[in-house]
């Protein structure tokens, strides 16, 4: 129903909730809330430190007063605040003599920890992730005979393309560890130098790599062949300054540090890690490769190939190395023989479940292995031969396992032995840095 009184007054309501008067009006009376909110925090304030003045004057007078209680809200209050403040000094004090002593500790560690690393026979570096060397101690200056070697760049410093830098970023970007390499480093003198090396990832809370530790030390090698090549020196000059038993004698001492540098760098083979340079590898061409060296090297041996091969993803160069030994090795052990020796170099391609093998079997007709001697015939430095280092095969096995394969061994029941390496089409493993990830375990 219309009501015209009703509309009227709802009209004049509105119209004087948006007068200009009533805006003044409202803003009056914000400001004397706001003024009234800080004269009152004002007057709290005023009051407390009336109190906590006179608690304080209190406390340095001899006078004992009662003890603030309810009946006195200010004083109460004000005496509450006051033990607080007392508290929050004594925990201050106690936590400045904590900082002061841990700050002593971490002092106290800082220098046993930097006289160490100054005196340590081994060199020391510190990379950081992006490259630089944020610390260095004498001994590593003195192997790699660079100083000032703080805030540069290690692939300046050592070269980009050297074997140290190499394991450096290995390291740095992958995270692996490299435990006593043997890598030649040339000195800025041009002085080249045989390095023992140990770097290790330096890992931050996400397991990130932050850094790299380098151990540097003469290299193993190193000693050993200046020691032999020392010994080979002074036997030589006693066998050209005499005669009869005594020259007989000291070139015998030739003969054996020749032997020994030869045993220290066949041990070297083995004990490097192998750096794949994976490419498409024609089996059939290295394996006539290998048999046309063998029967210029032992032509009294008579050496065939046959069979199915196939490419397969590898080191070429490593390759030819492991047949060669099982080559070289079935034909010494063939040679000899009343009817003349014969070796044979077979390819067989097998499919299995896992996908397809190249299977390449050696066999020779020799006199066999014996039977105590075929559980061990793979183990480092085990050998029957007169002048046999023990790790021809341990140096089979280990390329053949890098590339994901396995080599077997077993005599032949009409007599000699019968080596089958086995190696996928399909590689298994992956390749990071050139170097083969395979899941089978290695030497």
């Amino acid at each position: 129903m219309f009501d015209p009184a009703r509309m009227l007054l709802t009209a004049s309501y509105t119209a004087y909730l948006q007068s200009p008067s009533l805006r003044v009006s409202w803003a009056a009376a914000a400001v004397t809330l706001v003024l009234f909110i800080v004269g009152t925090a004002a007057l709290i304030f005023f009051v407390m430190r009336r109190a906590l003045r006179g608690r304080e004057s209190q406390e340095n007078s001899d006078v004992s007063l009662p003890k603030p209680s309810m009946d006195n809200p200010s004083a109460f209050m004000a005496a509450s605040m006051q033990a607080v403040i007392q508290k929050l000094r004594e925990q201050e004090k106690e936590l400045a003599a904590l900082q002061r002593r841990d700050r002593e500790r971490a002092q106290q560690t800082e220098r046993l920890s930097e006289a160490v690393t100054r005196n340590m026979p081994a060199g020391l570096l510190l990379i950081s992730s992006a490259g630089l060397i944020t610390s260095v101690n004498p001994a590593a200056e003195a192997a790699l005979d660079v100083h000032a070697l703080a805030d540069r760049r290690y692939a300046e410093v050592f070269g980009k393309e050297s074997s140290l830098s190499k394991l450096l970023a290995k390291c740095l970007s992958e995270g692996r560890t490299f435990r006593r390499e043997e890598v030649e480093y040339t000195t800025p003198q041009g002085e080249l130098r045989q390095l023992g090396v140990t770097i290790s990832p330096i890992l931050g809370k996400s397991a990130q790599v932050t850094g790299a530790l380098c151990l540097l030390s003469a290299g193993i090698a190193h000693e050993f062949k200046n020691a032999l090549a020392t010994i080979s020196g002074y036997a030589q000059l006693i066998r050209r300054e005499s005669d009869g038993e005594t020259a007989e004698n000291a070139q015998l001492i030739v003969d054996q540090t020749r032997a020994l540098t030869h045993v220290v760098t066949e041990f070297l083979k083995f004990a490097r890690p192998l750096d794949l340079s994976t490419e498409e590898v024609p089996l059939r061409s290295l394996v006539d490769r290998v048999i046309t060296e063998i029967r210029e090297a032992i032509p009294e041996v008579t050496i065939s190939s046959g069979g199915e091969f196939e490419s397969i993803a590898g080191d070429e160069g490593l390759l030819r190395q492991a047949l060669l030994n099982l080559a070289r090795n079935a034909a010494e052990a063939a040679a000899g023989q009343p009817f003349g020796g014969r070796v044979e170099v077979r390819g067989a391609i097998e499919r299995m479940p896992s996908g397809e093998l190249q299977r390449i079997t050696v066999t020779d007709n020799g006199p066999g292995i014996a039977a105590d001697d075929i559980s061990r015939i793979f183990v480092p430095f085990y050998t029957t031969k007169t002048n046999g280092t023990g790790l021809g095969l341990a140096i089979v096995q280990k390329i053949v396992v890098q590339h994901g394969g396995s080599v077997e061994v077993r005599n032949q029941p009409q007599g000699g032995a019968e080596f089958i390496v086995s190696l996928p089409l399909s590689r298994q493993g992956t390749v990071v840095g050139g170097v083969v990830d395979s899941h089978t375990a290695g030497i």
